[in-house]
C-alpha cells in the first residue's frame, strides 16, 4: 500500500479525530519530506486569537510521523513507532495558514537500518518547522522517534 495525502487525510479522520476537526491536513509526501497544512480558525483557536499551541503541535507530529510511517511501509517489516520526547519553540503569533515541513526522510532512513541490522531499538530525532502565509518561521517542533523490530 502506498501512503499517499489523501489516505493520511483518512486516517486522521477515523483515528486521530481531533486533529482532523481541527483542520490538520497532509498536503505532500514523498521519501525525502513531508508536508501538512493547518488553518487558524475559531474552533482551534486560543484566548490571544491565535492557533493553540497543541494545534500546532498536531500537525508538526504528523509531518514527521506521516513520514516515519511511509519509512516504515516502505521497508517491509514490522516496526514499532513511538514518540519519547518532544520540544517547541514558539517564534510569533499563529494566524491564517500554517504549514508544517519535515525534510528529515534521510534521518529516518538511517535509523531504521540501524533498527534492522541491529535489532535494537534506536532513536532518531525529526524536526518540523511552521511557517505563516508569508513564509515567516511561527513555530519549530522537535520529536524524538523510538523504532524497534517486533518479534
Amino acid at each position: 500500500m502506498s501512503i499517499t495525502p489523501r489516505k493520511l487525510n483518512t486516517f486522521t479522520l477515523f483515528k486521530l479525530p481531533s486533529a482532523y476537526f481541527c483542520g490538520v491536513r497532509t498536503k505532500f509526501i514523498n521519501d525525502k519530506k513531508c508536508v501538512v497544512s493547518v488553518k487558524h480558525r475559531w474552533i482551534n483557536q486560543n484566548p490571544f486569537r491565535s492557533m493553540f499551541w497543541a494545534v500546532q503541535g498536531m500537525a508538526a507530529e504528523l509531518s514527521t510521523g506521516a513520514l516515519m510511517i511511509k519509512k516504515i511501509e516502505n521497508s517491509g517489516k514490522r516496526i514499532s513507532m513511538l514518540v519519547t520526547s518532544n520540544n517547541a519553540v514558539f517564534t510569533k503569533k499563529a494566524t491564517g495558514r500554517i504549514t508544517f515541513t519535515c525534510y528529515d526522510g534521510a534521518l529516518i532512513d538511517d535509523c531504521l537500518q540501524k533498527a534492522i541490522e541491529t535489532g535494537e531499538g534506536q532513536t532518531v530525532k525529526l524536526r518540523s518547522v511552521g511557517l505563516n502565509n508569508e513564509g515567516i518561521q511561527v513555530s519549530s517542533f522537535i520529536f524524538e522517534w523510538s523504532v524497534k523490530l517486533k518479534s
